[in-house]
């Protein structure tokens, strides 16, 4: 009776830790398969969905199109881009510069799905690029442009404010 109680107990025993691993490995493989489907899904689901709400915002006026499409590349690169700027010159925990990176994401999400349909090789992306042809005329091109105009701004803000810092300060009387 005392001779099972004597060992006190260390930790887990070496045959538990096979189970462990096998049940993490087969997660980590589940978690992995979901995620490819998800990735596949998305594929063709998100192009032609994005496609069509544009669309319907549009609705075939290249005006709008332009005007739309200008506005979504220039917001929705100059605010991800600014708040990964002012995350990255902060100290804080990764997991708040996790959280920030995923808020830029989502907030460039609209420029994602507009790059998703105008480069994408699938069959979700072409069915997009032929509704944004129709009924979003502009918008593919117009998003472009406003995403560049967005980062010539953003490196031009980054460079003003960095030379701001290092201006030659104006000499004081008491060296004079």
């Amino acid at each position: 009776m005392s001779g099972r109680h004597a060992a006190p107990a260390t930790g887990t025993a070496p045959a538990a830790e096979g189970p462990d691993l096998k049940r993490r490995a087969i997660t980590i493989g589940l978690v992995l398969i979901a995620a490819v489907l998800t990735y596949l899904a998305a594929t063709a689901y998100v192009p032609r969905w994005w496609s069509q709400r544009i669309g319907h915002a549009v609705n075939g006026q290249m005006s709008t199109g332009t005007l739309l499409g200008f506005c979504f590349g220039f917001v929705f690169t100059i605010v991800p881009l600014g708040l990964l700027w002012i995350t990255m010159r902060r100290q804080m925990s990764w997991k708040m510069r996790v959280f920030w990176l995923a808020l830029a994401v989502i907030l460039a999400a609209p420029n994602l799905m507009t790059l998703g349909v105008a480069a994408g090789g699938g069959g979700g992306a072409h069915a997009g690029q032929r509704t944004m042809d129709v009924d979003a005329p502009m918008f593919r091109g117009a998003t472009g442009v406003g995403t560049a105009f967005a980062l010539v701004v953003f490196v031009v803000m980054v460079i003003v404010y960095r030379r701001r810092g290092r201006a030659p300060k104006a000499p004081s009387q008491a060296s004079a």
